[in-house]
This record gives C-alpha cells, sequence and structure tokens, in this order.
C-alpha cells in the first residue's frame, strides 16, 4: 500500500525537511510526497481503493498502534493507497472534511505546517514499525 503525503507549501531546503526524509527512507513501504501551492494547484486524481486521511485539530486522536492497526486493516483490505492530507493555513472545508475516511488529529494543539509534515513521516515509520514487529516502538 502507498503511503502518499499531499501538502499544502513547500517544505523547501530545512531541518523539517530533513526529518521527513529521513523517517520516509526507513520505511519498507512505497511513499510518495506530493506538494501544492498554499492555494490552487492540482490535487493528484484520486484512484481506486484510496483512503483519504485529513490531518485536522478535531479529527480523532490515535494511539501509535491504534494507527498502525488502522493501516493494517486497509492494507489487509486491499487499499491501494492511504493518503494523507495536509491543509492550508485554514485547514480544510466541510465539504473535504465530509469526503475523508478519517480526520486525523495530534491532538488540540495547532502545529506549524512543516513540523506536522515530519510528525505524520514519523507516525508512518512507527506505524509501519510496529506492524513489521521491529523494536523502534516500546510502548508502556
Amino acid at each position: 500500500m502507498l503511503l502518499h503525503i499531499v501538502a499544502r507549501g513547500r517544505i523547501g531546503r530545512s531541518p523539517e525537511a530533513d526529518l521527513v526524509d529521513r523517517y520516509l527512507k526507513r520505511i519498507a513501504w512505497p511513499t510518495k510526497v506530493s506538494e501544492l501551492p498554499d492555494t490552487g494547484g492540482k490535487i493528484p486524481l484520486v484512484g481506486e481503493q484510496t483512503k483519504r486521511i485529513l490531518l485536522d485539530e478535531k479529527g480523532e486522536t490515535l494511539s501509535s498502534t491504534q494507527f498502525a492497526q488502522k493501516l493494517e486493516r486497509w492494507r489487509d483490505d486491499g487499499v491501494r493507497e492511504a493518503r494523507f492530507m495536509i491543509g492550508a493555513a485554514d485547514g480544510f472545508d466541510d465539504a473535504a472534511r465530509d469526503e475523508a475516511d478519517l480526520l486525523f488529529s495530534f491532538g488540540r494543539a495547532t502545529w506549524p505546517h512543516l513540523l506536522a509534515r515530519a510528525m505524520l513521516a514519523e507516525q508512518l515509520f512507527r506505524a509501519t514499525s510496529i506492524l513489521a514487529n521491529h523494536p523502534y516502538h516500546r510502548e508502556g
């Protein structure tokens, strides 16, 4: 299953970009990052068997293990792509939220977009590590 991050804004060369790259390179699953301008731009077409996950402060907070279980369930159900959307500064409108398969939150705090991208990359690595029984994740 492809883990696809679609993010508004350019990350450029930055410490946050280094973190994103570091974690995505460690993931054994296929990954992809698509960047869009803050406004406009063409969102990549959504193919069949794609789950759309919006990062949203009003979304569901999941433990790392719960997040891994969700990815595992989708993978095992034949989902081809898990598309993680990171919006612009004002987030997503109600229509986009209604179309999402999951609203996912890193808590009620507001995070800068570049940090949210790095945190998502780390959680994707952590989740795939959990599913591979890798010792990276220590619970408890």
